[in-house]
């Protein structure tokens, strides 16, 4: 990715804008219209496929099972496992308000 002539502050302020209109999203379509018109079809691809690691991962499939299972590279894999067990906690937060989150 090329570097922004943006600083810290407005790059901050463009994704809360962002994160914010995420959130008035109220359906599966509109979600996905949305992240149709502002995401590349990789890009959407990429995400989808990190977000179903996190589910074969709180299954306790292998690294190489999952790779295997999805044709996603052990090294992504890794990334995914780490965030989910990281301190952001992000795919955490969303796995647990699904009920997918059963390791507490």
């Amino acid at each position: 990715m090329k570097p922004r002539k943006k600083s810290a502050s407005e790059r901050k302020k463009l994704e809360d804008r962002l994160y914010r209109a995420v959130l008035e999203l109220e359906t599966v379509d509109e979600c996905r219209k949305f992240f149709i018109d502002l995401c590349t079809p990789v890009e959407i691809e990429a995400m989808s496929d990190r977000w179903g690691i996190v589910g074969l991962l709180l299954k306790n499939l292998s690294y190489r099972e999952i790779a295997a299972e999805t044709g996603v590279s052990v090294a992504t894999i890794g990334r995914v496992a780490r965030c989910l067990h990281g301190d952001i906690e992000g795919y955490r937060l969303v796995a647990k308000k699904i009920g997918e989150w059963k390791n507490d």
